[in-house]
């Protein structure tokens, strides 16, 4: 009785699910969009391609990565669409927001994509497997964007009043820990801090490369927590059950960036800027249309690279992808991102969002 009432369950979460992401998407499409531009910072859960020419082993411009994705893979760590993907078409933006190292042609009005697989908040993240773009260098990037919008629009208040009028995604940090704090044979962080000062160090420069974005032109702010990073495939793999310690750290710097969000309100709050928190680990343990993904801990990819985590290129996945939570070791399905992007959008608890869901954000700032 059980297994028929969870199917039922299930069928039923799927179907709002898809009938609430269809309006979202049909009401954007119908009318202007929300915001006319968007800007995505982060790491390989928003990397849309920003890897696939560095010299590193995080990039997976390969099959099965975008088996679902119309031409198949493009550097998305995800069989289709990532969060900022949905997120950018929840607000009426299309074509998708091109990765930075494909912008020549194209039209950085609607926004760039800067994320990188690896990427930390710290320079040196992730640089065991390779080269990649931390979130400082990416900030240097979008630099260089700015001028060339400053160029195409004629003056600098030309450029900031379409900058403060963007939406602006930011997600990083958890690879700080897990490709950082958390490998002593490459990286001397835990030999210096606990885990408490870590978190401390993170969040102050954390707080300053904020600051600079909203220096360049931010004004419409989206930071995303790092989740339950103990509760991983790859970490579960490890350890045989979610890693505690992984855990606690990301709890950690939610919360002290949950704090910071509401620091900057306070202290933009007469310059029309506004920052939201997405709290993750609320969405994936509180949020019931998760209970249409059967396989919650249990990557969809067969076999994965011991040393990367990554899909091994060729392999078939599973069938059943709709079911699953991640494709890999480390990265959500498209049926994940999709749940988490929708929630991230238009939060039905108020617990996955503060102070306000992204919706709202666009909504009501100036």
């Amino acid at each position: 009785m059980w297994s028929e009432n969870r199917l039922c369950i299930r069928w039923l979460v799927h179907q709002l699910l898809v009938a609430s992401a269809t309006y979202h998407l049909q009401t954007c499409v119908r009318g202007e969009p929300q915001v006319p531009c968007c800007f995505i910072f982060g790491d390989s859960l928003s990397d849309n391609g920003n890897n696939n020419l560095l010299p590193t082993a995080i990039k997976v411009n390969y099959f099965p990565y975008g088996i679902d994705f119309p031409g198949g893979a493009t550097g998305r760590f995800s069989n289709n669409l990532t969060v900022p993907d949905y997120i950018t078409k929840f607000v009426g933006i299309n074509p998708l927001i091109p990765p930075y190292a494909n912008t020549s042609g194209s039209d950085i009005l609607k926004g760039v994509n800067y994320a990188s697989g690896a990427a930390g908040i710290l320079p040196e993240t992730g640089t065991q497997y390779g080269v990649d773009i931390s979130l400082e260098s990416q900030i240097t990037n979008h630099r260089v964007t700015v001028a060339r919008i400053t160029r195409r629009l004629g003056s600098i208040e030309a450029a900031q009043r379409h900058l403060h009028s963007c939406l602006y995604y930011v997600k990083i940090g958890g690879n700080d820990y897990l490709n950082d704090y958390f490998k002593p044979q490459y990286y001397p962080s835990s030999h210096i801090f606990n885990l408490t000062t870590f978190t401390d160090f993170l969040i102050t420069i954390y707080s300053r490369q904020l600051r600079n974005l909203y220096e360049l032109g931010a004004r419409k702010v989206t930071v995303v927590g790092v989740g339950q990073i103990g509760c991983l495939p790859s970490q579960i793999s490890q350890n045989g059950s979610c890693a505690q310690e992984e855990n606690k750290a990301a709890s950690l710097f939610d919360s002290k960036l949950r704090s910071l969000v509401s620091q900057f309100n306070s202290q933009f709050s007469g310059d029309t800027a506004s920052f939201i928190f997405v709290n993750a680990t609320a969405i994936t343990t509180l949020n019931p249309h998760f209970l249409g993904l059967k396989f919650q801990r249990v990557p969809c990819c067969r076999n994965l690279v011991s040393s990367t985590g990554l899909c091994v290129e060729n392999e078939k996945p599973c069938e059943d992808r709709e079911e699953y939570v991640f494709m890999d070791g480390f990265h959500n399905t498209d049926a994940a991102n999709r749940i988490t992007a929708l929630s991230a959008y238009n939060a039905s608890n108020p617990a996955f969002t503060y102070p306000t869901d992204i919706n709202h954000l666009l909504s009501s700032s100036p």
